[in-house]
């Protein structure tokens, strides 16, 4: 049973893998999003359960979706919204790193609220 369960592990990655490399640039943007909307949420719960290592693991996952974000701004194309997108990524990044240092749901929930009208915005365009 255990190389059934196994196989639909791999399947279920395989697709998952091949949604990413086939998704146009939107839905990419918005699965990011997303991905670091619940991380951010699985972090929350942790908290509550005292689970700190799990805490901090779930915020370094959304932590690394904003690098991300920061690190593909394209300042020559994107002008102003390229810079404050860059501002607020930060501002997001650095609200999460004082999210786990506390371990403050408040402020998980404040860069969530950011995170989910950024995607909403996307999600129109």
């Amino acid at each position: 049973m255990y190389a059934t369960n196994n196989a639909y592990a791999n399947a279920g990655n395989a697709y998952k893998s091949n949604e990413v490399m086939t998704a146009p640039k939107k839905k990419l943007v918005i699965m990011l999003y997303d991905g670091a909307i619940k991380n951010l949420k699985l972090s929350k719960i942790a908290m509550e359960d005292k689970d700190i290592e799990k805490a901090n693991n779930a915020i370094i996952k959304a932590q690394n979706i904003l690098a991300e974000f920061m690190s593909t701004l394209n300042f020559d194309d994107g002008g102003d919204i390229a810079v404050n997108l860059m501002s607020l990524y930060q501002y997001m990044y650095d609200r999460t790193i004082r999210a786990n240092i506390d371990k403050d749901p408040e402020v998980v929930d404040e860069v969530i609220g950011m995170l989910e009208e950024l995607r909403d915005v996307w999600s129109q365009i």
